[in-house]
């Protein structure tokens, strides 16, 4: 009787081939750490791009016209060992022809508007000098316009601005939903999670984690004649993209979890559960005590 090789396949139900397992281990350990350097360079590559360059720039044109020393008619016999002569018959110092020629960088110059630039970028602006001082700078500036609209006139300019961008037509759903992402994510007014409750959503049978952040609206509390909850229910795994709903307080169950607990649970997709909930037979006793409270409390009857 022949016997047919069986193989470890990632059905439901069966444990993964190991190899897949630790693959996907090591992904997991790998990915937030190449994730955040990865947002981090994105980051700099945006601000060097849009905001260094052109301040780079205009440095560097301000540096050359100091610098500029260009004859166009060959020097005086007195001066002439300190120039040098270029292809296009412009004549520029000696020193800034040598220390050119010693650093060329990937294009070597010709003109003398070249040779000024590069000479500038070698003597003052060096990586080392600029970028320091650039975040020296840039930090003092974010901080210097962050007292200026915390202040009662900077608060005025900036409300006329923002008066004015809101009157352009298609400007203005560009800010309106650019502005509402950065004050959501700069904001010191940021969202506060009283607690962490479990709720029957979408429906009965159903149980969802939520965070609690108020008590909602009036109106709803007086159409439901009782105490209503508002709850911002996370979706796996970015509990931020959730959305917000509106239950009765009595309608919902509070979890004995933190808020991070709660969070780690939504993002792991569930996979990751504190160990105080994770169902063991060291948790029997608790679960069964809760059991045993609950099933004799809805056998009392109130007496009529």
């Amino acid at each position: 009787m022949s016997t047919i090789p069986t193989t470890t396949t990632d059905k439901p139900g069966r444990p993964q081939h190991p190899f897949r397992r630790a693959v996907l281990r090591g992904l997991g350990i790998v990915l937030p750490p190449l994730l955040t350097v990865v947002v981090f360079i994105w980051a700099w590559t945006l601000i060097s791009g849009y905001i260094l360059k052109p301040v780079e720039g205009v440095a560097s044109l301000a540096l050359i016209r100091w610098e500029w020393d260009v004859h166009r008619t060959r020097p005086g016999a007195e001066q002439l060992e300190d120039y040098q002569q270029l292809a296009t018959r412009e004549w520029i110092p000696q020193h800034i022809y040598d220390d050119v020629n010693a650093n060329p960088g990937a294009e070597r110059p010709h003109t003398a508007f070249e040779y000024y630039r590069r000479y500038v970028r070698i003597e003052y602006l060096k990586p080392w000098i600029v970028i320091p001082t650039f975040l020296i700078v840039f930090i003092s500036a974010l901080y210097l316009l962050g007292r200026l609209l915390a202040a009662g006139v900077g608060r005025l300019m900036w409300a006329s601005f923002e008066r004015l961008i809101h009157r352009l037509p298609l400007i203005r759903n560009v800010y309106s939903s650019v502005k509402q992402v950065t004050d959501f994510v700069f904001s010191e007014q940021a969202i506060e999670f009283n607690r962490v409750i479990a709720v029957e959503y979408p429906r009965k049978g159903i149980w969802s984690i939520g965070f609690v952040t108020g008590e909602s609206m009036l109106d709803i509390r007086s159409a439901a004649n009782e105490p209503v909850l508002s709850v911002l229910m996370p979706t796996s795994p970015m509990p931020m993209t959730g959305f917000t709903i509106t239950v009765r307080k009595s309608e919902t169950i509070d979890l004995d979890l933190t808020i991070d607990q709660a969070i780690q649970f939504v993002v792991s997709c569930g996979v990751v559960i504190p160990l105080h909930q994770i169902c063991r037979p060291d948790n029997f006793p608790r679960l069964s005590a809760e059991l045993l409270s609950s099933g004799s409390s809805n056998q009392e009857t109130p007496e009529s």
